[in-house]
């Protein structure tokens, strides 16, 4: 059980367009994980988002740092990762809980860093789970205001930027491996300048760009509006960049949904949030960008049905295969589902 469980069921809504096809691009699985409502979210916890409602018909893991190995060279303890969310999935396939290809997909982590000598760490995640396994995450989100939040083992903005981890990056294209990028709005130029030195690399970009909202930020919501709309128009000319619509209901961001007395409701969300993701889409097109839930992370602000019922109104207005793309078939291209 999430610890906010009560407090989001105080807001209930019908299913908004039930039929349509969902790949969730970016949820987690975990145990024992602290300072988050949910401590434990693996596949009991998964089915009662999903079977909430919506069609969701495919998944895609994203790392969170679950399950690696305890022993061993530290730089292959994240296969442990893979070869747990990669039993998961196998789990779904069996159709014992529900029809949901779970993980279909998995991002998992490999650390950069390590330059040329992270090749053998990424065959191995591959070997791992050959069919499922299709790229790494490297957090690189960083801010001077620690009350912001920054990544695991991340010591300043310019990780994107740094020599060692660029030799580790360019191990990925040959590979065919997908990478998955986190930052804050003010480092997104260091990811348009990898793009751009990594033209053949496809860079999934999460949570929107990373727009924050707290500690120096706060209340500076319009300022902060138009700086990152600029660099949302330099992502968007690479066009190796895809576009994870999501993850603005974190705490970072700023809108405080967790510390009111009761959750919003999918029109709130939308209404608050609409601009961040129509201006998203205006500039990459329906078919870079794609829905993500981002839970159990998000799931301190909404509830999964909720947070899908917000999508629904974002899109709605768009053409019918537009929607198709941002709903299902961009993450079905990107993470060759």
């Amino acid at each position: 059980m999430a610890t906010n469980d009560d407090w989001l069921a105080q807001v209930q809504e019908d299913t908004i367009d039930p039929g349509r096809p969902i790949c969730d691009t970016h949820h987690h699985l975990w145990d024992f994980r602290e300072g988050r409502v949910d401590s434990r979210y693996l596949m009991e916890e998964l089915q009662l988002d999903l079977q909430t409602g919506h069609n969701i018909v495919s998944t895609v893991f994203v790392d969170c740092h679950a399950m690696y190995r305890a022993s061993g060279p530290e730089e292959m303890r994240p296969v442990g990762e893979v070869e747990f969310v990669n039993g998961v999935a196998a789990m779904a396939e069996s159709g014992m809980y529900g029809e949901t290809k779970v993980a279909a997909g998995i991002i998992s982590h490999a650390n950069l860093t390590l330059g040329s000598q992270v090749k053998g760490v990424l065959e191995a995640l591959i070997t791992a789970a050959p069919d499922r396994f299709r790229g790494i995450r490297h957090n690189g989100a960083w801010d001077a205001d620690p009350g912001v939040g920054n990544a695991r083992n991340v010591t300043g903005p310019d990780l994107y930027l740094e020599p060692k981890f660029r030799e580790g990056f360019a191990e990925l294209e040959p590979l065919s491996l997908v990478f998955e990028g986190v930052c804050r709005h003010p480092q997104l130029p260091n990811f348009v300048d990898l793009a751009r030195a990594f033209p053949s690399t496809t860079m999934v970009l999460n949570h929107l760009g990373g727009v924050a909202g707290v500690g120096v930020y706060a209340g500076k919501h319009e300022e902060i509006f138009s700086e990152w709309k600029k660099s949302i128009a330099d992502l968007a000319a690479c066009p190796n960049i895809i576009m994870k619509l999501g993850g603005i209901n974190m705490e970072y961001a700023g809108f405080g949904w967790h510390e009111k007395p009761k959750p919003a409701t999918s029109q709130e969300l939308c209404d608050a949030t609409k601009r961040y993701y129509e201006t998203a889409i205006e500039h990459f097109g329906p078919d870079r960008c794609m829905f993500e839930s981002n839970f159990p992370v998000d799931k301190v602000s909404c509830s999964y049905h909720v947070l899908w019922n917000a999508f629904k109104r974002i899109a709605k207005n768009y053409s019918a295969e537009e929607r198709t793309f941002l709903f299902h078939d961009t993450a079905t291209r990107v993470y060759s589902l």
